[in-house]
């Protein structure tokens, strides 16, 4: 990709061993892209995207502080309430909101499973990766972005 993309990575850490494994992923993924990469934590999949939405609102202030894209990483593994699946409708709606909205360039990578085993099966770099494939998928929405108009930077 031309004119290295500037990604900002917000990765949830209420399962941190798995949220690292996918951050890895799209870490590497970003880098084989020539991607300049920034990493943000929040503690879990429900906060990502009001700090995405901080992100874009903080780039329209100040333009050291715009992204070409966004990935979103996190984990949320069922439990004994209905808790999971508030905080998957929530995170997944609110992104696409963002997306739709903003015009913002995202790669969704919350996974969204019934056990631990079912999370390291898609985080594993060596099984699914699905960090690097939330990374792959924003680095392609940048590409249709850039295919409108929409650059950012």
């Amino acid at each position: 990709m031309s004119d290295s993309p500037r990604i900002l990575v917000v990765e949830a850490r209420f399962y941190e061993d798995i949220a690292d494994e996918l951050y890895s992923g799209a870490q590497e993924a970003l880098e084989a892209a020539g991607a300049e990469v920034e990493r943000m934590t929040v503690p879990g999949a429900f906060e990502i995207p009001s700090a995405i939405a901080m992100a874009v609102e903080a780039g329209r202030r100040d333009a050291t502080r715009i992204y070409d894209g966004y990935v979103a990483l996190g984990c949320v593994i069922r439990g004994e309430t209905s808790h999971y699946d508030y905080v998957c409708e929530e995170s997944a709606g609110g992104l696409r909101d963002l997306g739709c909205r903003l015009c913002v360039p995202l790669g969704y990578g919350i996974l969204t499973v019934e056990t631990a085993e079912q999370a390291w099966a898609r985080a594993d770099r060596k099984r699914k990766n699905k960090g690097a494939d939330a990374a792959q998928a924003c680095l392609r929405m940048i590409e249709i972005s850039r295919s409108f108009g929409l650059t950012v930077r």
